[in-house]
């Protein structure tokens, strides 16, 4: 009896596990299905939107002349909206505006981000909420090309075709690109083009350029990039 009802049970864990293994076949051939329509549907609108104007500039933080080179860039395009993701001091930014008279109303200052991955991880959901298409990624030759792929592969995943403008830093520049950082960068955005159809962080400081209050930032003090030769 203790024989029937061993054979009985292997016979029936056997038989669950066909199941269990068919029924993962099935979900991953929908999964398949699903991805493959995601890609074809995504690369369309890739290719549409590279054939459209650039509506809006993102700036990676770590220069300051990246920002000078936005705001001659807001000069000329005032209604393009600028997202400057975790850059220069905001009276500092404010300082390379005004002289431009730029349109300060269509800039905006996300101060969450502490790293490259981050500049998107917080940048996408603002994008995406204005629904951008084409983006002017502006960075440094020093942060290549790790943040070029990297804004490829998570800014295409939701559509956005992006262009780079690259801009020349001054003296040595304070980061220095691996092949290793770019290496974990890579792999970690592979993972986040995907979770971040469903996740939209939202980043609680962000401040529009007009709100900077510059009274009180004098009051306070405060220090501005040398490359920037902004004087106070």
């Amino acid at each position: 009896m203790k024989r029937k009802f061993t054979i009985k049970s292997l016979i029936s864990i056997k038989n669950n596990l066909v199941n269990l293994w068919q029924l993962l076949q099935k979900l991953s051939g929908g999964l398949y299905v699903v991805v493959g329509v995601w890609l074809i549907f995504t690369t369309i609108t890739l290719v549409f939107a590279s054939s459209q104007p650039v509506d809006a500039f993102f700036v990676l933080g770590g220069s300051i002349r990246r920002e000078t080179y936005v705001a001659q860039k807001a000069k000329q395009y005032p209604q393009t909206p600028i997202l400057i993701s975790h850059g220069s001091p905001d009276p500092c930014i404010w300082l390379i505006f005004q002289p431009e008279l730029a349109e300060l109303q269509n800039v905006w200052l996300e101060k969450c981000a502490n790293s490259t991955f981050e500049n998107f991880y917080y940048g996408i959901p603002i994008l995406r909420r204005w629904g951008v298409h084409k983006v002017m990624l502006i960075t440094s030759p020093s942060h290549l090309p790790r943040a070029k792929w990297m804004a490829q592969i998570l800014l295409g995943a939701h559509g956005i075709w992006v262009e780079t403008e690259i801009v020349q830093e001054l003296g040595v520049p304070g980061n220095r690109e691996s092949w290793v950082k770019t290496g974990l960068d890579l792999t970690r955005s592979f993972f986040w083009a995907i979770l971040s159809q469903i996740i939209q962080p939202q980043c609680s400081n962000v401040t529009r350029l007009t709100e900077v209050d510059m009274q009180a930032w004098e009051q306070r003090g405060f220090h501005c990039e040398h490359q920037g030769g902004l004087r106070r």
